[in-house]
């Protein structure tokens, strides 16, 4: 079975116990919190040690704008996607943020951001909400897809979130199980319609912990059906699939941290992510051991393609851009 683990650290140094964790063949990736980060140095320094331990390590973070930031002092402070939406010239802008953005997480020495968010906002998700650029799905196709563009040319890959769209379920799968009763017909219509338009564009995808129950009983990170069925069999895609965090509440429907992590790998997931909460990861490393599991090669695209270090700020584009999203009052 091919799969992976992404798991996370307490504090802003490796402990011991982190050591002895991330030398485990089965853990592919890192993901790095508020808790870890002091300011850009500091996290140079901690990607650099893991690097040393690791270099084969997928490193990220969630540095979307707006609310879900991780990476704050001493880092831009980058608006909430419907806030570019909502200004004038906004592709362009979208494309000097994507670029802004990369830029500084592959200057601390990180390979990706968890961006973008493909959800519409349909007014009814408070989780999604201004993380969304529109609730119109071709327009917001078309400046996630000027985010992406800036992405890939500081040298990130993207991953599209959360497929197959989490704006309709009210409810956090943070702390609940949300559900979206609408049928397919009504998901291709609407809220699939960023995936299909960007999956060219995307190196990966991460699944709702969402049920759509016309569709199938489970959520979508554990199903057969929305992973290999309908992304890699209808729509073709071939790149990474990252499982959301298989702490969330979202995820309890399917059982213990070893359930979870064997139904996300069974249904199709390259990675899954089991972050705040040790003693879940020990538990979901054991299961990967048991199942024996290997590593999909595919997860070696979403390296980061850049030096770590503040050269980027040298960069011409880098002062253009900024001064581009200030002229936008999108940044102070």
């Amino acid at each position: 079975m091919q799969g992976a683990l992404m798991v996370d650290v307490a504090g802003t140094w490796l402990s011991a116990e982190d050591r002895h964790l991330l030398r485990q063949p089965e853990v592919r990736g890192l993901i790095i919190f508020a808790r870890n980060i002091e300011h850009p140095r500091q996290v140079r320094e901690l990607t650099a040690s893991i690097r040393a331990l690791r270099p084969d390590l997928i490193l990220a973070v969630d540095q979307e704008g707006g609310r879900v930031q991780r990476l704050r002092q001493g880092f831009v402070r980058l608006p909430a996607m419907r806030r570019i939406a909502e200004a004038a010239n906004a592709e362009y802008l979208a494309e000097q943020c994507g670029w802004v953005m990369a830029s500084e997480v592959l200057g601390v020495g990180l390979d990706l951001s968890f961006a973008p968010v493909l959800d519409l906002d349909h007014g009814r998700s408070a989780v999604i909400g201004q993380r969304a650029f529109e609730t119109d799905p071709a327009r917001a196709a078309l400046l996630a897809g000027a985010f992406i563009r800036g992405m890939n040319q500081a040298g990130m890959a993207a991953c599209g979130k959360h497929f197959p769209g989490h704006g309709w379920a009210e409810a956090d799968s943070h702390v609940a199980i949300p559900v979206d009763e609408r049928d397919l017909a009504a998901l291709r219509q609407q809220d699939l319609i960023p995936f299909t338009r960007l999956l060219g564009q995307l190196a990966a995808v991460m699944p709702a912990h969402v049920i759509y129950p016309q569709v199938d009983e489970r959520p979508a990170g554990f199903s057969p059906r929305w992973l290999q069925g309908i992304l890699r069999g209808e729509l073709g895609f071939d790149g990474v699939i990252f499982s959301d965090d298989l702490s969330m509440a979202g995820a309890h429907v399917v059982g213990d941290a070893a359930a979870r992590v064997e139904a996300a790998f069974s249904a199709g997931c390259d990675m899954g992510l089991v972050c705040n909460d040790r003693a879940a990861a020990e538990l979901a490393l054991s299961a990967a051991q048991r199942l024996k599991v290997t590593p999909a090669p595919r997860i070696a695209r979403m390296a980061g393609r850049a030096t770590p270090g503040r050269e980027y700020r040298q960069h011409p584009r880098w002062l253009h851009a900024l001064g581009a999203l200030r002229d936008a009052q999108l940044i102070d």
